[in-house]
């Protein structure tokens, strides 16, 4: 079986985003830590020689343990969401994150650490909703295309991208001491 053009490419690009995930994953290290857990799942596809984060319009919770899940979907997938869930559905190529058309931060200080809370603007071209990514939500996303891009974004930020997992670390527990004190 010979594989077409575009599978090559769609599959190149998984695989070579499956290796640089597999750099940083830290397994089950800080498993221990919160009583308060949840997973995010970042679905990743490729589609038009580009990998895209599929994003769900949902609701965050705060002050919980939240371990990002990356997990690549078929190019063909259509999504089916309960309207009652989920609002909308929307594709974001995983580049937009490093190179935004419209980006503001702003800073905030949290249990004594200084954190910048990233909002990126996009406005779908199929229907042209604009779409607010800010939060947990926009941090996992700027950190995964940090891992799979190993680059710089156009904006200031508080990763360093040279050392993403010892940096990461240190702001998780830094967070969690924080979040877990009784004083």
């Amino acid at each position: 079986m010979t594989l077409c053009a575009s599978e090559l490419v769609r599959n190149s690009l998984i695989d070579d985003a499956k290796a640089r995930l597999k750099k940083h994953d830290v397994g089950t290290k800080y498993s221990h830590l919160s009583s308060n857990k949840y997973s995010v799942l970042l679905p990743l596809l490729a589609k038009e020689g580009k990998l895209h984060l599929l994003f769900t319009l949902r609701s965050e919770k705060s002050d919980t343990l939240i371990t990002p899940v990356v997990g690549f979907i078929d190019h063909n997938f259509q999504a089916q969401p309960n309207p009652d869930e989920v609002k909308s559905v929307f594709l974001v190529p995983l580049e937009y994150f490093l190179h935004p058309h419209v980006y503001h931060q702003r800073y905030l200080t949290h249990y004594g650490h200084h954190v910048i809370i990233h909002c990126f603007e996009y406005t779908d071209p199929g229907d042209g909703v604009t779409y607010q990514i800010k939060g947990i939500t926009a941090k996992l996303a700027l950190l995964l295309a940090l891992i799979i891009f190993g680059e710089n974004p156009i904006f200031e930020m508080e990763f360093n991208v040279n050392d993403l997992i010892s940096y990461s670390e240190e702001i998780f527990l830094k967070l969690n001491k924080y979040a877990t004190s009784k004083i």
